[in-house]
């Protein structure tokens, strides 16, 4: 080990790129933390990895369905544009 070191080109801040992502502290209950840390030793997955995973795929699958109000409001404007 060196007696001193140059930190003058050092540069402050995370290791790890962390482009996309953002640090957040949030508060799950404990058993959906251990159920996502069983769930990453079986997979071999990180338990947030998983979790953000789940939060996405979640999201990803709500949009609204399309009913027969919007289905008549979609014809009736196409039908007021074509005129």
């Amino acid at each position: 080990m060196k007696k001193a070191y140059d930190f003058s080109k050092g540069k402050r801040g995370a290791a790890v790129s962390t482009t996309g992502k953002t640090r957040i502290t949030i508060y799950l209950d404990d058993q959906i933390v251990q159920r996502f840390k069983a769930q990453s030793e079986k997979t071999g997955k990180g338990y947030q990895t998983l979790i953000n995973d789940a939060l996405h795929s979640y999201l990803s699958g709500r949009e609204k369905p399309l009913t027969a109000e919007a289905v008549r409001k979609i014809v009736r404007e196409e039908l007021a544009t074509n005129q």
